[in-house]
């Protein structure tokens, strides 16, 4: 009992983050730089159209703010009138715009849908510029008391991040497995790290995607509920005495 409680009590090998990796911390090798997030099929943008001519604003843009990013959960969220002021990517990879028609994104990143866009507009109507921002962008995590949906505050969001939004984790939360299912082109994929290692800056899921799920689970330690070596002591000497005590209870007493 006492090499169990020992084995269970919670170190800060098993809480820090941002460890080398050693012994049982892992390393993560392969660098991975950031990349732009590229538009998929049910993906919602709201789209600004800039123009010194009212009439072009109001065609594009419609009147009054009802529809302006802020309503819209600045350009994170998702609002009541999103379906009104939003284009989506359908099926075909394309949305659908006033006057221009269809406009292939799928694939695209934000800055490289602005320039098409921009393109599409300019043979029909003069304009400045157009602002294009991705709505709807959030993540979820899932497990030890954390569950919730999250909105992206920016545009990059890494995995520490993220956790700090849902409150960090739990002391008994398993940082070595946490889990992210993640939606990609080629269907679901599931990516079990350790948040322990240092190296986990150069993941391919330190930045989240829109749609991410976070698995948090518990450690074994919690059972026991040792978080110290003091608390492990104190545990065993409470087991012990217990144990001695029920045994002179029920033992017959001799004359």
């Amino acid at each position: 009992m006492m090499m169990l409680l020992l084995t269970s009590c919670l170190t800060t090998r098993h809480t820090n983050y941002l460890q080398a990796p050693i012994n049982f911390i892992p390393a993560y090798k392969d660098t991975f730089s950031y990349q732009d997030y590229r538009l998929k099929e049910g993906d919602r943008l709201y789209i600004q159209v800039y123009s010194l001519d009212e009439k072009t604003n109001a065609l594009f843009n419609g009147t009054g703010n009802s529809g302006s990013p802020t309503m819209l959960g600045n350009g994170g969220g998702s609002g009541e009138n999103s379906d009104l002021f939003t284009s989506l990517i359908k099926t075909n990879g394309c949305i659908d715009f006033p006057i221009v028609g269809e406009i292939y994104l799928k694939g695209k990143t934000i800055r490289q849908s602005k320039v098409l866009i921009e393109n599409a507009i300019l043979p029909v109507l003069k304009i400045n510029s157009v602002d294009v921002r991705m709505i709807s962008r959030t993540f979820s995590v899932i497990g030890s008391g954390k569950s919730g949906k999250f909105t992206f505050p920016h545009e990059k969001v890494n995995i520490f991040q993220a956790l700090a939004m849902a409150g960090d984790l739990g002391q008994y939360t398993d940082r070595s497995k946490i889990k992210i299912l993640r939606v990609t082109e080629n269907g679901n994929i599931i990516k079990t790290f350790d948040i322990r290692s240092i190296d986990i800056v150069n993941s391919e899921f330190y930045y989240l995607e829109p749609d991410d799920v976070i698995f948090l689970q518990p450690m074994n330690q919690q059972f026991f509920g040792a978080t110290t070596l003091w608390s492990t002591i104190s545990t065993v000497v409470t087991t012990i005495s217990f144990g001695v005590g029920l045994y002179y209870l029920f033992t017959p007493k001799s004359n």
